[in-house]
C-alpha cells in the first residue's frame, strides 16, 4: 500500500484544463468469511481526463472500470492512492452538484413517466420550480423523448433503449461539468446504440467533459478524444487513437533481412520469421527508405495500414495472456 508520504500533494499544482486527476489510485477488496482474502480490483491507476474531451475506458467485464468510475465518483473509498475531481478531493460535497452520471444497471421509478422522473431529479437538485419546465422539456427534445407519446407513457413502458435515453436525460439536468456514463450502451440493439452515440456527439459539440465506460469498441473509436485500456485493475496503454494506433499515415512492412536490432529504431511490432521481418512504420517515410538503401536489407512490400481498435484492444490483451472476461 501507498503511504501519503510517497504521494505528491494533487492539490498543490491544480490545472484548471483538468478535471480528473489520479495518482497511483488503488482499491483492494476483501471477501470470505473471515474478510481476509484480499482481490485487487484497482491497481495504481494514474491518468488524466481534460476539459472538454470525451474520454473512453475499454476493458473486458471486470476489468476494474465501473470500480474507478465509483471511486472517483465518491461512491467507494480507494484503498491507495489519490485523486482529484474538478479540482477537488474525492468525496467533495460541493463537486456533486457540478457531475452527471448514469449507472449501468440504473433503477427508476417506473410508475412515473418521463416528464414526472426528469421533475424529481430536478427537484433533487433545487431547480427552481420556473425553470424546470423549459429544462426538462430541452433535455426530453436532446435524448429524443419530446413527443407526448413518450414523455407521458411511464417508464415501465419504455424499451431498453429509451430508458438509457432518459438515463442520459437526468445526469443532464444539472447542467454538469463533466458527465459519468457506466456502459452506455450495454445491452442496446444497434438503432438504440446510434441514438446513444448521437447523443454524446451533441454533447460533445457543447464542450461538455464526457467519461464513459464502454467494451463496444467500435462506438468508442468514433466518437473518443482519448481512451485507456484497463485489464485486471491495470492500466496498459493511454493517448489519443493516433497516439495508440498509429495515425493514418502508418505502414506495414516486410523487409528481408537478417539484422533485426537496427530496425528498431524504425518499426514497432516487429515480428520475425526466418528472413523476413515485418514491423510498423508511422513517419519519416523517406528517413526510412534512405536507410534501406545504405544496407542490405530487401523490401519486400510497404502498404498503408492502421489496426482498429478491436485489433489492437485484443492484441493487447493476448500479449498479456488474458484470453477472456475476467
Amino acid at each position: 500500500m501507498i503511504s501519503s508520504l510517497d504521494i505528491p500533494s494533487l492539490t498543490d499544482t491544480v490545472d484548471k484544463s483538468v478535471v480528473v486527476e489520479t495518482y497511483q489510485l488503488s482499491k483492494v477488496y476483501r471477501t470470505g468469511f473471515w474478510m481476509n482474502t484480499k482481490v485487487p480490483s484497482l491497481k495504481d491507476c494514474t491518468l488524466k481526463v481534460y476539459r472538454g474531451e470525451t474520454f473512453g475506458l475499454l476493458g473486458p467485464n471486470g476489468a476494474g472500470k465501473t470500480t474507478l468510475l465509483k471511486t472517483l465518483l465518491g461512491i467507494i473509498r480507494p484503498t491507495s492512492g489519490k485523486a482529484l475531481l474538478l479540482g477537488k478531493p474525492l468525496g467533495d460535497k460541493t463537486v456533486k452538484q457540478r457531475v452527471g452520471y448514469l449507472p449501468e444497471n440504473a433503477y427508476y421509478y417506473d410508475f412515473l413517466t418521463a416528464w414526472e422522473f426528469l421533475g424529481f431529479i430536478a427537484d433533487i437538485f433545487q431547480i427552481p420550480k420556473s425553470q424546470q419546465n423549459q429544462k426538462i422539456l430541452q433535455l426530453l427534445d436532446l435524448v429524443g423523448l419530446a413527443k407526448n407519446t413518450a414523455k407521458k407513457k411511464q417508464l415501465r413502458q419504455y424499451s431498453k433503449g429509451m430508458l438509457q435515453r432518459i438515463g442520459m436525460a437526468q445526469a443532464l439536468i444539472n447542467d454538469p461539468e463533466i458527465v459519468f456514463f457506466d456502459e452506455p450502451m450495454s445491452g442496446l440493439d444497434p438503432m438504440g446504440r446510434y441514438q446513444v452515440r448521437q447523443i454524446i456527439l451533441s454533447l460533445k459539440e457543447q464542450g461538455k467533459t464526457i467519461f464513459f465506460n464502454s467494451h463496444v469498441l467500435s462506438d468508442v473509436e468514433k466518437i473518443c478524444d482519448r481512451i485507456a485500456i484497463l485489464a485486471r485493475g491495470e492500466l496498459l496503454n493511454i493517448g489519443s487513437l493516433d497516439e495508440i494506433l498509429g495515425t493514418r499515415e502508418t505502414y506495414h512492412v516486410v523487409i528481408q533481412a537478417t539484422e533485426e536490432d537496427k530496425l528498431q529504431e524504425w518499426l514497432t511490432h516487429i515480428k520475425k520469421e526466418n528472413d523476413f521481418i515485418s514491423g510498423e512504420l508511422s513517419g519519416n517515410l523517406d528517413g526510412f527508405l534512405n536507410y534501406l538503401q545504405n544496407t542490405s536489407a530487401k523490401l519486400i512490400s510497404m502498404n498503408l495500414s492502421r489496426d482498429s481498435l478491436e485489433e489492437y484492444f485484443i492484441r493487447q490483451l493476448q500479449d498479456r495472456g488474458i484470453t477472456s472476461s475476467q
